[in-house]
């Protein structure tokens, strides 16, 4: 191809050709929008979810009734009273003298509400060395934390006084606090040290200042503007800080690369002879039209979390897929009128030490990965069992993977006092710190039927062998609301207390409450949120794995007119997944090399994160995906053989793939190092599978696979010929399609 007007097709070809024409008006339009969508948005304001849309089930209905009543339910602290050895018992006289002085300590902050002695309540342990004072903080429970440090500070002077005996605080409001302490900066500090990170791998990549800033430009502009169109529509679908977290994630790994794979592809052409406008015009037909490829296939994986039927999934989805498809935009538009804007200017900024490595041979391709691609492309059999023999024993300990909401002691471990303490109280009253929450609603909570019911409820709870006591019924009168908390046996072990969460559903509640007409008594609690958030998981699975399989694979089918290579991308994509998926359990069920992260076996993954992991990495592993294989094919059109197209593809984009990958595992690595185990399990889970498709993925299994496959790569049968062509635009009108035959002597669809 020469320099002469060469035309091109395609809508990111006419969109980057417009730009490039229209610099200014490109740029002018792209900050309007950005600067619009904050200002609505904030002016807008957000809608966050409800806890009564977070679930459905009883959780769910449970909230709802809380909600519809108007219950503000206040922040509850419990004191624990402990005796450090054997010789001190509740009924002594300085046991007594030091629950007084608790009770009085907390009543003389004026922050407390509803203090309750031990003595009053039962709240004394079976062997008699510990014991609950309960009280609740005044004003509401969502600030709770803010007001709760005096409270804490006279704890803390009553247990100098009392050395003998263990004092020490929990509940809702203090560990809001310490969270807070703890772990309040942890996620502004991965946040803000993301850019950073992506910027140093920029410079290091291209050795110029210009050049490493557009990426991340386009990324920051396209979270800026997702921020403030995530206001607008929080009004329709309520979003979340989780949602925001996972759309900045999301925004600068797609941003960046997607800014990546146009920048390079520019360089690369002009590095090739090209004049500035030819390269902007080729850069825009056809790493344009991967990123568009690949930005639809993304959003489409990110969609298939609005079928899980889970409010928080529905929002971080519906972000994820407003972030990309901002970013997807804004690098078919606004970055080639940038480009054309700068010229060689992009160079500017040159750092002396990084000076830019001059590649040997046309297209710049890297000498490691066409070392690899030699031994590969010539024993591919051998490079298909090793690699998919290796990724499917990474993922064997997938097999047993198991999900549950982590406790207090499993998501920090022993890192803080209030977990110590958490555990103590555990051991001594067990459920006592989570106890099942049984919400009552009747036409009239003072009802004759409804009292004995609440009674025989409050029996059988503890003689059907689900709790141990005590049970504690709060009445609301003018609501007709009761709250009726049930201690579970199995305490902090989620299984033994979900078994007797089980009992007093099923048995307990119909042999009681459920016999009184017109009662609505929904469970809800931390366990009951597990089970009930697992059980509408477990249901939501299918279709969301289906969607995605489907659409991916309809997506790859349009887009490369291919019925292989749509199978195979789906394929590889599963095996990825698979891996990361082994990855996790390996480590963070099993504690497998768990140090070496940082992190702890807990004998789980966090319910939330096998689904989410799904739809993420699909996503962005077809980023990676749809640029080799669109370089491949592009190769092949211009009349290289399979194989050397295939290696072709692979070693001109291993560049670009590998520092596009290495942003992305520097970034997702910074969440593995906050210190709560979900945070590590989503940071280590996403590197892992971002380096696995990175390398094994797209620089053995792929090429290897492609290789065996030979010409069958291009198959398309005659029955789905009259598909859409959306292939038009992969290469230059010039280049001449070669017809290529199978051994039978049939056309192939090229």
């Amino acid at each position: 191809m020469g320099n002469g007007d060469t035309r091109v097709r395609g809508l990111a070809a006419r969109a980057g050709g417009w730009s490039a024409r229209h610099r200014w008006a490109a740029v002018g339009i792209w900050v309007l929008f950005v600067v619009l969508a904050m200002g609505l948005g904030s002016a807008a304001g957000r809608v966050d979810v409800k806890d009564s849309d977070q679930l459905k089930g009883e959780t769910r209905t449970a909230a709802k009734i809380i909600e519809d009543a108007g219950i503000d339910e206040p922040a509850s602290e419990t004191v624990l009273i402990q005796a450090r050895d054997g010789g001190v018992k509740a009924t002594d006289a300085q046991f007594r003298a030091a629950v007084t002085a608790v009770v009085d300590a907390v009543e003389g902050t004026g922050e407390v509400t509803g203090v309750a002695s031990p003595y009053d309540t039962n709240t004394i342990s079976k062997d008699g060395r510990s014991a609950l004072v309960q009280f609740d903080m005044r004003g509401e429970s969502d600030t709770a934390g803010e007001r709760v440090e005096p409270v804490l500070k006279a704890v803390e002077g009553v247990q100098k006084e009392h050395g003998s005996l263990r004092i020490e605080e929990i509940g809702g409001a203090s560990m809001m606090k310490t969270f807070a302490d703890a772990f309040g900066d942890d996620f502004k500090k991965a946040e803000y040290s993301a850019v950073p990170v992506a910027l140093g791998i920029l410079l290091i990549a291209f050795g110029a200042l210009v050049a490493a800033l557009l990426p991340v430009l386009l990324a920051v502009t396209a979270i800026m503007a997702t921020m403030g169109l995530m206001g607008i529509v929080s009004h329709v679908m309520p979003m979340s800080d989780q949602a925001n977290s996972v759309m900045l994630l999301v925004g600068l790994a797609v941003g960046v690369d997607y800014c990546l794979f146009y920048l390079r592809r520019e360089r690369e052409e002009r590095e090739a002879g090209r004049d500035a406008q030819t390269a902007l015009r080729v850069a825009a037909a056809t790493s344009g039209r991967a990123i568009i490829v690949s930005g639809v296939t993304v959003c489409v994986a990110m969609a298939g979390m609005l079928f899980t039927g889970l409010a928080e999934f529905e929002a971080m989805g519906l972000a994820s897929l407003m972030v990309v498809a901002v970013a997807m935009v804004g690098s078919v538009t606004v970055l080639p009128a940038l480009l054309s804007l700068l010229g060689e200017r992009v160079e500017k900024g040159r750092i002396p030490f990084l000076r830019r490595r001059r590649r040997d041979g046309a297209g710049g391709e890297s000498r490691f990965w066409t070392a690899v691609l030699k031994g590969v492309l010539a024993k591919p059999v051998v490079s298909v069992v090793v690699a998919a023999g290796a990724l499917l024993a990474i993922a064997a300990p997938a097999v047993g993977m198991k999900t549950q909401q982590l406790t207090l002691d499993q998501e920090f471990g022993d890192s803080l006092p209030i977990v110590q303490t958490y555990n103590r109280l555990n051991d001594a009253f067990p459920g006592g710190s989570d106890p099942a929450e049984v919400v009552v609603e009747a036409d009239d909570i003072n009802a004759p039927e409804v009292k004995n019911a609440l009674a025989a409820f409050k029996e059988e709870a503890v003689s059907s062998g689900a709790s141990r006591g005590p049970v504690e019924i709060k009445l609301h009168d003018a609501q007709n609301v009761a709250y009726v908390y049930v201690p579970l046996v199995g305490g902090s072990d989620l299984d033994k207390a979900g078994a007797s969460l089980d009992k007093l559903r099923d048995e307990v509640r119909p042999a009681t409450l459920g016999k009184v007409d017109g009662l609505e008594a929904p469970i809800t609690g931390q366990v009951a949120g597990s089970k009930d958030f697992n059980d509408q998981l477990a249901g939501a699975v299918i279709p969301v794995f289906a969607f995605v399989v489907v659409f991916a694979f309809a997506l790859m089918l349009l887009s490369f007119r291919s019925l292989t290579v749509a199978i195979t991308s789906i394929v590889l994509n599963l095996l990825s997944v698979g891996a990361a998926y082994g990855i996790l359990v390996a480590v963070f069920q099993h504690g497998w090399g768990a140090s070496l992260v940082g992190a702890e076996g807990v004998g789980a993954i966090i319910t939330w994160l096998p689904l989410f992991l799904f739809v993420i990495l699909f996503g962005l592993s077809m980023d990676y995906h749809v640029f080799v294989v669109s370089r491949i094919r592009e190769a092949r059109l211009r009349g290289r053989t399979t194989n050397q197209a295939i290696q072709h593809g692979v070693v001109t984009t291993a560049g670009v793939v590998t520092s596009a990958a290495i942003i992305m595992v520097a970034v997702f690595a910074i969440f593995g190092t906050l210190s709560m185990q979900s945070m590590k399990q989503m940071g280590v889970g996403l590197a892992a599978a971002v380096l696995i498709d990175a390398t094994i993925i797209r620089g053995v299994l792929l090429p290897a696979v492609m290789a065996l496959l030979g010409e069958r790569n291009w198959y398309l049968p005659k029955w789905l010929h009259g598909l859409p062509d959306l292939t038009h635009d992969e290469a230059p009108q010039d280049v001449v399609r070669p017809t290529v035959r199978d051994d039978e002597g049939e056309r192939l669809g090229v």
